[in-house]
This record gives structure tokens, C-alpha cells and sequence, in this order.
């Protein structure tokens, strides 16, 4: 089965004209047009992340993260959503590099660090987080069969404050049909998401 991937691009110093006309900033890749050369219009201003469009849609269910208590292990809270996570907890940041954008709770990846997995009770089309990371982090969703059907990832860290040209919370997406799982990676970097929402 063929697999649709996508990367997220730090540097902005080219024109191409397979890219698609931009949309705003924080935006991301849509899996099924993705240009075979990823490179951005020469007035671009740095820190903006200049990638597809992905149009918000209706139907599509934002958990609300603010329900969690900090420090509390995250994995079947929002089972009724259709939502079970694995090696995850709430917190609220106080390092400054790891800015929560959405509200005052994030979910982090613990006891491991760095990673992240979310099943779905029902398959759905859509899984889109904001994500700060302290490395490079890559989003791949996978179908009924475990068979990785979609990535897309950033290709360095973009904590508040560093010198990449990724701001944090930047925003992953994945639009395929027939996700049943999706996994956050950092490489044992630290790794907060916010704003998790997914269309079925």
C-alpha cells in the first residue's frame, strides 16, 4: 500500500511554482498535494512556516484539554470522543520554551519521553496538534491493519525562544481517510501538544 508523506520546511529563500499559493502562517502540508520541490516565495518573513491548505471543516471535535488536572496521566478521559491515549500526561508548562497556545493544559509524552500515541475508537480522515518539541518531531498515522498510511513531520526543534525559524505550536496535519492510530515522535526529545482535534 502506498503511504503519502510530508515534511515541514525551516527555510525560505526560494520560489517555486509547484508550491500552492499560501494561506497564513502556523499552517501545514495537505498529504495529497504535496509539491515535488517544498521551497517558499522570496517575501516570506522568517519565523512564518508557509506550508498548504488545510481548511478548518465542520465536524471536526477540538478536545478540550482544560478539563485535565496537571500532572494527571492522560488515556481514556475522552473515550466518549472516541479518543484513548497512550504515554501521556497533563501539565502545565512552566518552562517558557514549551509556550501552550491553546490554553493553560498540554499533553506531554511521559513516562517516555518524546512520544505520543492516540487510537481512535472509529476510523477518522483528519488528526491535526499544535506541537513544541526539543527535536525534530514526525506525526504518522497508521490503519486497522497497523500498516503506516501517512507522515508528515518538522524537521528540527521549534521551542520558544531557539533560533529555528519553526515557531512553537507549530501545526501538524494529516488528512487520509481510514486513520485508526497516529503517533507523536521526538527521538527522546521532550514533546507537548495542544489543540488536538480530529474529523471522523
Amino acid at each position: 500500500m502506498m503511504r503519502q508523506r510530508a515534511v515541514m520546511v525551516e527555510q525560505f529563500n526560494s520560489y517555486s511554482r509547484d508550491f500552492p499559493k499560501k494561506r497564513n502562517h502556523d499552517s501545514a502540508i495537505e498529504l495529497n498535494q504535496v509539491p515535488s520541490v517544498a521551497s517558499f516565495p522570496d517575501n516570506l518573513e522568517p519565523g512564518t512556516v508557509e506550508l498548504s491548505l488545510v481548511e478548518p471543516e465542520l465536524g471536526r471535535i477540538i478536545l478540550d484539554l482544560e478539563a485535565l488536572n496537571c500532572f494527571e496521566v492522560v488515556e481514556r478521559q475522552f473515550e466518549n470522543q472516541g479518543v484513548i491515549f497512550n504515554n501521556a500526561i497533563a501539565l502545565a508548562p512552566s518552562n517558557p520554551a514549551f509556550p501552550s497556545k491553546s490554553g493553560r493544559i498540554v499533553i506531554m509524552g511521559a513516562p517516555k519521553s518524546g512520544a505520543i500515541e492516540v487510537s481512535f475508537l472509529q476510523p477518522v480522515h483528519l488528526v491535526t496538534s499544535l506541537v513544541t518539541s526539543s527535536r525534530r518531531t514526525v506525526l504518522s498515522a497508521y490503519n486497522e491493519q497497523g500498516e503506516q498510511i501517512a507522515e508528515v513531520e518538522t524537521l528540527g526543534p521549534n521551542l520558544a525562544g531557539s533560533p529555528s525559524l519553526i515557531p512553537p505550536n507549530a501545526e501538524l496535519i494529516i488528512n487520509v481517510p481510514n486513520i485508526h492510530r497516529v503517533t507523536f515522535y521526538a527521538f527522546d526529545g521532550h514533546l507537548t501538544l495542544a489543540g488536538f482535534s480530529f474529523a471522523i
